[in-house]
């Protein structure tokens, strides 16, 4: 049997407190592509591997990565997904992977996606008595809604929670998203495992108005900025229906569009006006969220709302769908609006307010920042490695009891 039941020490040592802990992560997309998941999955294993534990990544490859992985990842079998080929998807562990596995002996088996790969990986714990952790990072069950095809929803629904079900636990982002999880009988072993910020990269120091002015953009435009990855499931729709509505009314205003991805055409034909900065990443990243006046998130398919978070920490009010994710972050009336997901008509109404009032803009610029200084990194990921400790003292006590 795998090793699966050495002595582990407590977390609260002082003193490298996860030491000995060793960690088989599976990740549909380490560092393929960049997105909120994968940064956040990094930066965990990083943590980990500062403590002391050991990590293995088992994650699909490709030539050109977005960027260098964080500690060692294996390479699993995968192929481009159809109509997204920037995302692979994970098909099989082959016995090259099989062999790794074995070989790194790991006390506890976390799965970031539910893809044929981790199903395979579950199974391979489930056998061995290896406790079994799945981060959940997306609202895969409405995807289908955003390509016409809503009827698919209760099946995938269905899929997902026979995934989840067989895992001991899981860990998502938000209380809100934790909710809908629970609700959808998914699992009711559920921990939070929010998201931090880097306060270097975002803060309100980071507006740079000659930059501003570089794309086109006076010193006194207000500027409604989108950020996030250019596919239709973050809500383009939405976003650009209520900036027609503001032009419709003759409030002036300019929009700037932070990301790439395959919807950037339709995205463009949608919003004529708009700047678009492309992909910024680092220093560049928070120069640009931070050169905004107002962030419009009209996404529903968010589990935590990263660009939300980073816009607060900027000093930027922020406009919502009162979905999961951005309703535990946004205080509404207080550091921005969370207005009923898909309501045009009200989503224009609130970027109106912000549009038309600085001192609005300040004040709940400031109310977000300040929220934002309650998400350290390093507190947020030892509650992940507090749960892998506890579902491996959990385990054990139950094989002894068996």
């Amino acid at each position: 049997m795998a090793r699966a039941m050495d002595p582990i020490p407590e977390s609260n040592t002082s003193v490298a407190p996860l030491s000995g802990l060793r960690v088989a992560l599976f990740s549909g997309n380490y560092n393929v592509t960049v997105d909120g998941a994968n940064r956040a999955l990094n930066r965990l294993v990083g943590y980990l591997l500062r403590q002391g534990a050991q990590v293995r990544v088992y994650a699909p490859t490709v030539a050109n990565p977005a960027f260098e992985p964080t500690g060692d990842l294996v390479s699993v079998p995968s192929f481009a997904i159809p109509g997204r080929a920037e995302y692979r998807l994970p098909s099989a562990l082959s016995p090259r992977v099989r062999r790794d596995l074995a070989a790194f002996a790991p006390q506890v088996v976390h799965v970031s996606s539910p893809d044929i790969a981790a199903h395979r990986a579950v199974s391979w714990a489930r056998r061995r008595g290896l406790p079994i952790l799945a981060s959940v990072h997306t609202r895969f069950d409405t995807y289908p809604r955003y390509y016409n095809m809503a009827w698919l929803e209760p099946a995938l629904t269905a899929l997902l929670r026979r995934f989840y079900r067989r895992c001991d636990a899981l860990v998502a982002p938000s209380e809100s998203f934790a909710q809908v999880l629970r609700d959808q009988r998914m699992n009711y072993d559920i921990d939070i495992w929010s998201r931090g910020v880097d306060r270097d990269v975002f803060n309100p120091r980071r507006r740079d108005l000659s930059w501003r002015r570089s794309l086109g953009l006076a010193d006194d435009d207000v500027v409604i900025g989108f950020l996030g990855r250019l596919v239709m499931e973050k809500g383009l729709d939405v976003f650009s229906d209520a900036i027609d509505q503001l032009s419709r009314r003759g409030i002036a205003h300019k929009v700037l569009v932070i990301g790439e991805g395959p919807a950037r055409d339709w995205f463009t034909a949608r919003l004529p006006d708009a700047v678009f900065a492309g992909f910024q990443g680092g220093a560049d990243l928070g120069r640009a969220v931070a050169s905004m006046d107002v962030l419009f998130n009209p996404s529903i398919t968010e589990t935590f709302g990263n660009v939300t978070l980073e816009a607060m920490a900027c000093g930027v009010p922020v406009v919502a769908a009162a979905a999961t994710g951005s309703q535990s972050l946004v205080d509404d009336h207080i550091s921005g609006r969370l207005i009923t997901p898909g309501a045009v008509r009200q989503f224009a109404e609130a970027l109106r307010c912000y549009v038309e009032d600085a001192d609005l803009r300040t004040a709940h610029g400031a109310a977000g920042e300040a929220r934002s200084l309650e998400f350290s990194w390093d507190r947020i990921n030892q509650a992940v490695a507090d749960t892998y400790l506890r579902l491996i003292r959990q385990k054990k006590q139950r094989m002894a009891g068996g």
